[in-house]
Formats: C-alpha cells, structure tokens, sequence
C-alpha cells in the first residue's frame, strides 16, 4: 500500500462507516486502476432457487453445477455397475475421456454464451452422452 494512504492518526474520517468496499475503491481511484471488481455477499440463507439474486456468471456457475449433478446418477451408475460386476475393463479407457469431456463443457459454459460456445458446449455433451451410451450397451452384452 501507498505509504501516503496510511493514517498515523485518527481523524474525521477513521470511523466504523467505512466499508472494505469503499476503501477498495478509493485505493483503486488513487493507484488509477483500470477496473475493480466488488463481490457482495449473501446470506447463506438467501439464495433464490433460480438463481436470479446472483450475477450473470454466478448464474453461469450454478448452472454448470447443475449440469454436472445432472450427469452424476447416470454415469455414477454405470461405474458402480462395472465396478460391482468386475467389468471395469469396459469403463477405464473412457473414463479420462469423460471426465474431460466433461470439464471442458463445464469451462466453455463459464467462458462465454455465445452460438459458438453453445455449440461446442453441445458436443461435449455428445461425448458424454456416446460413452454413457456404450458403457451401457457394453455392460448390458457382458452381464446378459
């Protein structure tokens, strides 16, 4: 910090109504920043279930989130049943293929909303959808 900014003595202005946010700002009006980014906090308790109470990309967030909730019980599901049947040979060398498909859809939500993005955030949920689909038809052949 600015050794000019720093107060050896209480004044007028050294009082508890200054907020860290207030304080943000004035030292980023003074360093000339470019931009400065403010993050209000929520209770834990005031959420909203559609999430409209948060920014955009909070909401981005959330969604992302869910989308991978969503996918859990299907391909949780079939793991454990290659798991419980000794059948993991059919779901090991896709698994990273998965989990990466997977996060890139994820980083692609966050990133941006475009058409593009949609798009491509799409095919990575193809990929999923393609292994899911194999792993399951593998598996039903194997125990069937």
């Amino acid at each position: 910090m600015p050794l000019e900014l720093l107060r050896h003595q209480p004044d007028a202005n050294t009082n508890w109504d200054v907020t860290s946010d207030s304080i943000a700002l004035g030292l980023a009006q003074r360093l000339n920043a470019e931009r400065l980014v403010v993050l209000k906090a929520i209770g834990i308790n005031q959420f909203k279930p559609d999430n409209s109470n948060l920014s955009l990309f909070m909401q981005r967030i959330a969604r992302a989130h869910a989308n991978c909730i969503e996918g859990l019980p299907i391909f949780g599901g079939l793991l454990l049943v290659a798991i419980a049947t000794g059948q993991t040979s059919i779901t090991d060398p896709l698994a990273y293929f998965l989990l990466a498909a997977r996060i890139m859809q994820s980083s692609v939500h966050l990133i941006s909303l475009s058409t593009t993005a949609v798009t491509i955030r799409a095919a990575f949920f193809a990929i999923q959808m393609a292994i899911g689909a194999y792993w399951a038809i593998r598996l039903l052949f194997a125990l069937g």
